[in-house]
């Protein structure tokens, strides 16, 4: 009797065990994590995120010779596809085509690392779901390394650009370095959208499927294959455009400076501030904020 109740103590104890086990794993809880805390891990396991992102390089073969060469011809050729486009609808005569070309491919190479940074970070959780169950680290590393693998991608587009635009009428002017402010800017509102994008795909499974026709969209209604100069803000739906698009004021502001030496306006500056700060807040929040949950969604 005496060894039979020992053995009943012992395996209730084991099954109290198995319940405690179950309830940590189940990781259905959600709500945001000790924020000082978090963001101190985020930053020591910021090497993660690097080596995260260069293996996705070194998958797609973007680290070769010839990957390289295809990170520039591709949004090159595409570029030279708009500018067909843009000549065929004007139906007029450009007095420095290669100033259009160039222009075109101003905004085009920064929108695709924008695109770039949502399309890839969509997809940060739900591909990497063996990570996420083996190992603990702070998830919002995925979707940023997304943002740093599409930033590698987009700087060898910058020596093209400037080589085309010595082919151009435009001036140089020393105001054209103020465009690194932007494209920080531009790479903490992706950042954010990013994290955004990578909590929907994990409830909705369907938000990858319909990024592409969103971000298609999102590129004509953006200063890219026009010019914000060609904006009357006394009519009410370039209103809704300067105040209603990020990237009008983001990419509206890289392109001012970097194909008329012009500096942007302070709403400009402001617009593309409150924009950057408003996606990587609500972005990295959200994100946190359900990251607990990502495990049994997986």
């Amino acid at each position: 009797m005496e060894m039979e109740g020992i053995r009943g103590v012992s395996d209730q104890s084991q099954v109290v065990q198995a319940r405690d086990e179950l309830h940590v794993y189940e990781a259905k809880r959600t709500g945001l994590p000790p924020l000082r805390q978090y963001f101190r891990e985020l930053i020591q396991r910021w090497p993660f995120a690097a080596e995260f992102s260069r293996s996705s390089i070194r998958a797609a073969n973007t680290d070769t010779v010839l990957g390289r060469i295809w990170l520039i011809l591709n949004p090159l050729l595409l570029a030279v596809v708009y500018f067909i486009l843009v000549i065929v609808l004007s139906q007029t005569k450009l007095e420095d085509p290669m100033g259009k070309l160039a222009n075109i491919c101003c905004g085009l190479f920064i929108f695709f690392m924008v695109s770039g940074s949502i399309s890839s970070g969509a997809g940060a959780v739900t591909s990497g779901g063996s990570l996420i169950t083996r190992l603990a680290f702070p998830r919002l590393l995925m979707p940023y390394a997304a943002v740093r693998t599409a930033l590698y991608r987009f700087f060898p587009t910058v020596p093209v650009y400037f080589v085309l635009r010595a082919f151009t009428k435009a001036p140089w002017s020393w105001n054209m370095l103020l465009a690194v402010a932007f494209l920080v800017l531009i790479v903490i509102f992706a950042a954010g959208l990013a994290a955004m994008m990578a909590t929907f795909q994990v409830y909705f499974r369907d938000t990858s499927s319909f990024l592409p026709y969103v971000l298609r969209i999102w590129l004509y209604l953006s200063p890219i294959l026009w010019a914000v100069e060609r904006a009357d803000f006394s009519l009410w739906y370039w209103q809704v455009e300067r105040f209603g698009n990020p990237l009008f004021s983001l990419i509206g502001g890289w392109n001012e400076l970097l194909q008329t030496g012009t500096i942007p306006d302070l709403t400009t500056w402001l617009m593309a501030a409150i924009w950057a700060l408003v996606s990587i807040v609500t972005g990295s929040l959200l994100f946190m904020s359900r990251e607990r949950d990502f495990t049994v969604r997986l």
